[in-house]
């Protein structure tokens, strides 16, 4: 599955595919995310900084959203900080009277929320921009995608969760089975009927990551005594290129609990060789520019017609190369 994605976060890329940014949409996202103070966390910085250069009155609303939803993450923090260090306080006290292991363990995790939130907040205050343009997206990031608009035609981009909440499914079903950031090629008329058909979108992409196994990149067999261990590689395109990925989105509408927004999942695809001999089973979908007006405008009627244009992407090879630990997951 493709658990991790390189997306572009510039909503200038994205109009180049005929897409009217629906400023509303992000407006909403910032504010909300903002409130709850996960602004920083769903929310990559590339995407948040994608407004930096607003020129129109409405562009100018969003990037006052992206200020005070910065505002509000400081504030959740700072509550935080002054809540922990008052349970640090007193587990310090009983430490000085009667140590106990309860007190210990009272103190440690006050001092690393606290810690937290210090980082949180500092990287909340932080005004360097040193973004490329690209983001790099994990299940439960939230990033642009192009959609076609159901009620008018027209394309648009909008902010999505990256993990899709299928129809009939609550919050606490997506806890369960959060794994609905993939939607298989081989289950797309099953486990995604009302989705598939009806709710296309792409999201812009110029590579992708992936977890694997040593001894599967390796193609060995385990050693005698050998435990599995997992790395992380990056599949690029060569020719290098952005891909228009094929996804299936969902508008999740407002409860009195949880406010409406987008999701969406990333189609994947039985792997060309050299992403098998790499290790991994699955791959994502770049479509072929071509075949973005019918992806988008898909007639439920004729399914045949989308899974033909799945089984005939780019026309890439997807070179592989380790990722260090220490890859920056912004």
């Amino acid at each position: 599955m493709c658990y991790s994605a390189e997306v572009v976060a510039d909503f200038r890329t994205y109009q180049r595919y005929g897409g009217t940014l629906d400023l509303k949409a992000f407006v909403d996202l910032f504010f909300h995310q903002g409130k709850k103070g996960s602004f920083t966390k769903l929310v990559p910085k590339a995407v948040r900084d994608a407004f930096d250069q607003a020129t129109s009155r409405d562009e100018q609303d969003v990037k006052a959203a992206v200020v005070q939803a910065y505002r509000e993450v400081v504030l959740h923090y700072e509550e935080i900080v002054a809540e922990q260090t008052e349970r640090l306080l007193k587990a310090q006290a009983k430490l000085a009277t009667k140590p106990t292991k309860t007190a210990e363990n009272e103190a440690r995790i006050a001092q690393n929320k606290i810690n937290d939130a210090r980082e949180r907040i500092a990287e909340a205050e932080q005004t360097a921009k040193d973004h490329d343009g690209f983001a790099r997206i994990w299940p439960g990031h939230f990033c642009p995608i192009l959609i076609r608009d159901p009620e008018t035609g027209e394309r648009k981009i909008v902010p999505a969760r990256y993990r899709c909440r299928l129809i009939g499914w609550s919050d606490q079903d997506e806890r369960m089975k959060p794994g609905t950031y993939n939607a298989r090629m081989d289950s797309l008329k099953t486990a995604w009927r009302g989705i598939f058909g009806h709710f296309h979108g792409v999201v812009v992409a110029r590579r992708f990551y992936e977890s694997v196994l040593l001894h599967d990149n390796q193609q060995r067999v385990l050693a005698p005594g050998e435990r599995e261990q997992n790395i992380e590689i990056v599949f690029s395109p060569a020719p290098a290129q952005d891909m228009l990925l094929a996804c299936l989105y969902r508008y999740v509408e407002p409860t009195q609990g949880e406010e409406g927004f987008y999701t969406f999942a990333a189609v994947t695809r039985e792997p060309p060789p050299e992403v098998l001999a790499a290790g991994h089973n699955r791959c994502v979908i770049p479509l072929r520019p071509e075949n973005l007006d019918v992806w988008l405008d898909p007639d439920p009627k004729n399914l045949g017609a989308q899974f033909a244009i799945l089984e005939d992407p780019i026309d890439a090879f997807y070179q592989h190369e380790l990722v260090p630990k220490s890859s920056d997951e912004d």
